[in-house]
């Protein structure tokens, strides 16, 4: 006895044809709910498609230098998705899941926001090429856990590594001066070269203010050995590249040409990281690593409390900036010294 099917199979349904009305108004609703999606989109959400997007243009910029041919953000294709991962793995060290997330960011940009509907075959093939990467532990541990705090030692070490080029001397001033404001990224990539003021006892920074965050007026002193003195990095940058006004750090090509527009956050990230590399220290630095290192740094010569926050801005009741001040007092009269033992 055999089975008969529960349900006869039905002819395959011809695609429905719409009269120009009845078109208008389905395209009217298409628009209503993704007006309404990016409605209840959270916050956290649409910044974070925001960073992926821009890192999709910098990735362009990248591929653009290297080709002599600028393609349009636009072309999300697979050749392009799958250069874009092996970009972010090999330039910006990401971590698997981090690319991943940044694949769903171009995709969802691309339709939401340009109208481009990104064929499925691009993205699987994207998916393709980050899956080895996810079962290599060292990938895998990419970015977990705090950025260790940079000390005065490593960027030494950095300094000594430094080509002799502009670049070289654009990177040990950014990666010095991050260190000297103990600043974010972002603020870093704000800086204005006419709101660094050279004074008698070093430089008068101002720092812009960057995602809601109010602007702050800093010194940063001469240090006491010069490859590592942030005011002589700054001053020899500055005459080298003839800034007076503008950016305070800019792109340079591969031919040594400065570009117009401010470095971006990510790529003052990836400057200190490279460096860091380069220099063969033994972790991975990263742009926040310079604020971390200075305030540890401070602590432990003594500086006051409020000093230091007024250097890197944290608020009095930041969690963070107490986490890094218990770091750096952990040695100092410690609970464990001189009880007998």
């Amino acid at each position: 006895m055999t089975d008969a099917p529960l349900v006869p199979r039905q002819p395959d349904a011809a695609p429905a044809v719409y009269d120009p009305a009845t078109l208008a108004v389905l395209r009217a609703m298409e628009k209503a709910a993704e007006k309404h999606l990016d409605a209840i989109r959270p916050h956290n959400t649409k910044r974070s498609y925001d960073n992926d997007w821009a890192l999709w243009a910098e990735f362009h910029d990248w591929l653009a230098e290297r080709t002599g041919s600028r393609l349009p953000l636009t072309a999300v294709t697979k050749g392009t998705l799958v250069g874009f991962v092996v970009w972010l793995d090999t330039i910006k060290l990401a971590a698997p899941n981090s690319i991943d997330r940044r694949i769903t960011g171009v995709t969802v940009t691309a339709r939401n926001e340009h109208g481009v509907e990104v064929p499925k075959a691009a993205t699987v093939a994207a998916r393709q090429a980050l899956k080895p990467l996810k079962h290599d532990p060292e990938r895998v541990a990419r970015g977990r856990g705090k950025a260790p705090a940079a000390t005065a030692e490593q960027l030494r070490q950095m300094a000594a590594a430094i080509p002799d080029s502009l670049t070289g001397l654009r990177d040990r001033a950014l990666w010095l001066m991050a260190f000297g404001i103990a600043g974010r990224s972002a603020e870093v990539s704000a800086l204005r070269a006419d709101g660094i003021v050279h004074v008698s006892n070093g430089l008068e920074v101002h720092v812009p203010a960057v995602k809601g965050r109010p602007p702050r007026d800093v010194v940063v002193h001469y240090g006491k050995h010069p490859d590592t003195c942030p005011v002589r990095a700054w001053l020899t940058w500055r005459a080298a590249s003839g800034i007076t006004s503008g950016p305070a750090f800019l792109p340079i090509d591969v031919w040594g040409n400065l570009g117009n527009s401010p470095l971006s956050p990510a790529a003052c990230r990836d400057i200190i990281a490279r460096n860091a590399e380069r220099a063969g220290v033994a972790v991975r630095l990263t742009g926040h690593s310079m604020r971390a290192g200075f305030i540890t740094a401070s602590r432990r010569a003594g500086k006051r409390e409020e000093k230091i926050r007024a250097q890197s801005g944290h608020a009095e009741n930041s969690p963070a900036f107490w986490g890094y001040i218990r770091e750096a007092d952990k040695w100092t009269d410690a609970a464990s010294e001189d009880i007998g033992l």
